[in-house]
């Protein structure tokens, strides 16, 4: 198979999956290592396919929500399943985390959560890692995109994260 039909299989395993692929996992199907899969993902995004790197794997976005806001929070690190799964109760997704960093600037990272079956996913993999939640790096204050497909979704969001008491 040469580069080209790899590349057609990737966005294609990636628009039939409801969930996110691992990269070890696109390499079996595809018979390649890793890294191909790595450097191939990284052409088809420079080509404009909007594939998300996740902690879970690649998503390819296609139902960006309507409407966004960035919101400010600051809570711990054992507040992230409530945080995550009030927003996607209320019928938002979080799409990334963001913190400020003194040396490096702001720092992003993706995070895709739009169900709860991705909250548990995502709390596992901080769970089994050995890694820190980016919120480590600012003392618990961090920023949120959080899209919802209407207005009124957005503003309970808003509302249930102030009533948490994490809403800055």
């Amino acid at each position: 198979m040469d580069k080209e039909e790899r590349l057609k299989k990737i966005v294609n395993f990636l628009s039939s999956s409801k969930e996110s692929m691992s990269g070890s996992k696109l390499a079996s199907l595809l018979g390649v290592t890793r890294q191909v899969v790595v450097q191939d993902v990284a052409i088809l995004k420079s080509r404009g396919i909007n594939i998300i790197s996740t902690a879970r794997g690649y998503v390819l976005n296609n139902a960006e929500p309507k409407f966004t806001t960035l919101v400010a929070v600051q809570h711990t690190k054992e507040m992230i399943r409530d945080e995550l799964t009030c927003v996607v109760k209320n019928g938002g997704e979080v799409i990334d985390v963001i913190v400020e960093h003194p040396i490096y600037g702001e720092i992003r990272g993706s995070l895709n959560v739009r169900t709860l079956g991705d909250v548990e996913k995502f709390i596992t993999a901080l769970q089994t890692s050995s890694a820190n939640p980016l919120l480590a790096l600012s003392n618990g204050v961090h920023l949120h995109t959080i899209g919802a497909n209407t207005k009124e979704a957005l503003q309970k969001i808003i509302k249930s994260l102030e009533k948490m008491g994490i809403l800055i």
